[in-house]
């Protein structure tokens, strides 16, 4: 297969997408990197020769590189994540609308274009974590106390563009993050932007069942297939924060290979998720089908690169 990624310079040297890269090479696939925010791009001839089996994305939220994927996705070409799903994600506001009216647990969420507007936020929901709507690897993530800390905060607020602030959750000052990669979804342990703390190290743990049904229903409500979700214990059960499309994976075994394989799979398939999340929405209080979290061996491994 021939597959082209667009890796902002963010993630020049990052182990994700690079060892995912090097993995389907390895296994004799063309991969051509393209770096949206580094590059001079004529947009036609980029998308319009239909070369690639399928494109990926691998860049910051606000960057270039969706522009490309979604042009990439109008001339008919397979995307990984579907494009229109990682636009459902990266914009936190609309990410929050699409979350609630799927039935997902997600505190509420108030919208500003000038962070000035926060004023208006009621006292009762004070505490507020403050973020901008396109943020992402914790950036720029603020827990307000009181509409007093909130004044001394806007002109550091100034320079972004939309703004969201949720009402704080409760919680152990850790979240756990779920990825979900070929069906199976893994969970690590790790410490809050809000809490930093150098001495908690993100590690595996085990996944709930009643975490795995509500991160298996992110990637139904939003039509993802590669997908990370951050999930905060919070006094009245788990409560979503978060949603990530194509995250590190990290903590994850074999990640290079399992997500190569699911790469490959979405290029022959395309997204499954996708399809779904277009069809009208199951009355709520079905159950949902949860992948079970498979261990894979390296022989298991060797076996499915050698199906590759």
């Amino acid at each position: 297969m021939r597959l082209c990624f667009l890796v902002e310079e963010h993630y020049r040297h990052d182990g994700m997408p690079n060892e995912v890269i090097r993995q389907l090479t390895a296994w004799g696939h063309q991969v051509d990197v393209v770096r949206p925010g580094g590059s001079l791009l004529r947009m036609g001839e980029v998308v319009a020769s239909g070369t690639h089996d399928a494109w990926v994305l691998k860049t910051v939220s606000g960057g270039p590189g969706l522009t490309l994927l979604e042009a990439a996705a109008a001339a008919g070409m397979t995307t990984v994540n579907d494009a229109r799903s990682i636009r459902g994600v990266r914009d936190k506001a609309l990410a929050a609308a699409i979350g609630r009216s799927g039935g997902l647990p997600m505190p509420p969420t108030y919208a500003v274009a000038r962070p000035e507007l926060l004023r208006e936020m009621p006292a009762a929901e004070y505490p507020l974590v403050v973020k901008p709507a396109d943020g992402s690897s914790g950036r720029a993530v603020h827990l307000v106390s009181a509409p007093g800390e909130l004044e001394a905060l806007l002109p550091e607020l100034a320079g972004e563009h939309m703004l969201i602030a949720q009402p704080y959750v409760a919680n152990s000052g850790t979240d756990i993050k779920v990825y979900a990669v070929g069906g199976e979804l893994f969970a690590t342990e790790r410490c809050s932007p809000l809490h930093p703390d150098p001495a908690v190290r993100e590690r595996r743990v085990p996944l709930s069942a009643e975490v795995a049904a509500i991160a298996a229903q992110v990637g139904a409500v939003y039509g993802l297939d590669l997908y990370g979700v951050d999930v905060l214990l919070g006094p009245d059960g788990p409560v979503v924060v978060d949603v990530n499309d194509f995250p590190s994976f990290r903590q994850v075994p074999d990640a290079a290979a399992r997500v190569g394989r699911a790469v490959l799979g979405l290029a022959r398939t395309g997204s499954p998720a996708a399809s779904a999340a277009a069809r009208p929405a199951p009355a709520r209080g079905l159950p949902l089908s949860i992948p079970a979290q498979a261990s894979a061996t390296p022989a298991a491994a060797r076996a499915g690169e050698a199906a590759l």
